[in-house]
């Protein structure tokens, strides 16, 4: 899934098996230029990063450990309040065969996460952020598992109704259009909805006569009555 950071929306989803790769889809996507990427270890893919590079595409990724890389020049560390960056260095690869697929020099930039008590490597072709800017990009990327987190726990896909692969793709889509309209029902709603809440008030009052638009405004106040003038079907107007 390729989530759009403007909305936390899916802007790209394609469900396969579990034996299919990550990479094996990212190979797929067709990306604006000047856009950012950020993903995780599984996307350590050079041909795919080379062509992200030469389409002017930035991108923030983290790396394995074993990835084996030469210093070329080593940029002075941030003052104490950035004391999480570790190391910030121009880099190249250290595998020919690798350094032929990916050419150019890259940036590393090693971050200390305190959390979880353990250094995370990112890799971006971005020269002019701060290593500050980079780690925070990679943190940002929480929110695709925040979104899967959503629909496991909101629309119930952690068990299927049927198991074949139609009853599966069926449950898994009607979640995932179900979702997109609670996200644009929140964004419509002047009332200070979480999603919790709005998918449980919906649940509650879903066979309930009243204007949507006045329930998404001002849940908590008695309906007025509803006329032709406040047809649900405006909602999207």
């Amino acid at each position: 899934m390729l989530l759009d950071y403007d909305g936390f929306l899916p802007s790209f989803i394609n469900v396969t098996t579990g034996k299919v790769a990550d990479v094996t889809e990212a190979r797929r996507l067709a990306v604006p230029s000047n856009s950012v990427l950020v993903a995780d270890r599984g996307y350590e893919d050079y041909n795919l990063l080379s062509k992200w590079d030469n389409s002017g595409i930035k991108f923030v990724l983290r790396i394995k450990t074993s990835t084996g890389t030469l210093a070329m020049k080593e940029n002075p560390l941030p003052e104490d309040k950035d004391g999480h960056i570790l190391l910030d260095e121009k880099i190249i690869l250290e595998n020919e065969q690798t350094r032929e697929k990916y050419p150019k020099q890259l940036r590393r930039v090693i971050v200390y996460d305190k959390i979880n008590d353990k250094t995370i490597i990112l890799l971006t072709n971005n020269f002019t952020w701060t290593a500050d800017t980079i780690s925070e990009l990679y943190k940002e990327r929480w929110n695709i598992e925040a979104f899967f987190k959503l629909l496991k726990q909101q629309l119930k896909i952690k068990t299927f109704v049927g198991t074949s692969l139609n009853a599966v793709m069926i449950q898994i889509w009607t979640a995932m259009i179900a979702i997109l309209l609670m996200k644009y029902l929140k964004q419509r709603g002047k009332y200070n909805w979480s999603m919790a809440n709005l998918i449980a008030f919906l649940r509650m009052g879903l066979f309930l006569k009243l204007c949507l638009q006045q329930w998404l405004d001002k849940p908590f106040k008695p309906p007025d009555e509803i006329g032709d003038d406040k047809l649900q079907t405006k909602i999207f107007e």
